[in-house]
């Protein structure tokens, strides 16, 4: 469980850094024509769709400052996602609690972004990081009860 969790992560953290790019590079006209383009048949064929409705209700919080504050949390977060990953699949020692102390840190600000704006994806985010959390620190005790073990 401990790889998948990692592998998923790293595979998170390439698609952030892609996702990163693209919203920087990307004008805010054209991210907002494309929400309204991939909504409007959903919303056609089923207008309570949750999901739809909640990107259109999400339109008018799209700014400039948000969407470079957006790409850059992606960034910055995919990158150390991956630096993390690296080092967790290495096993090495200082990257279980560093990979924690990180993904703490993140989890409290999403916490806080989603009792600011609920948010079904940051949801479900946060709660894979929190399992992640878990399966690092389990991994983290098995190999240094691993280390102790070879010391003695």
């Amino acid at each position: 469980m401990f790889n998948i969790g990692v592998l998923l992560k790293g595979i998170n953290g390439v698609l952030e850094i892609a996702g990163g790019v693209l919203v920087l590079t990307i004008k805010t006209s054209t991210i907002i024509g494309l929400i309204l383009i991939l909504t409007q048949q959903e919303l056609i064929e089923d207008p309570h769709d949750v999901i739809a409705a909640m990107l259109r209700r999400g339109l008018d919080s799209i700014t400039e400052s948000s969407k470079t504050f957006g790409g850059i949390y992606l960034i910055t977060h995919g990158a150390a996602n991956l630096f993390l990953v690296a080092g967790l699949l290495r096993g090495k020692l200082w990257s279980y609690p560093a990979a924690v102390v990180f993904l703490l840190i993140f989890i409290g600000y999403q916490i806080y972004r989603i009792t600011l704006h609920h948010s079904v994806v940051l949801t479900i985010v946060t709660g894979l990081d929190i399992v992640i959390v878990f399966l690092i620190w389990k991994e983290y005790a098995v190999v240094k009860r691993k280390l102790h073990v070879r010391v003695q």
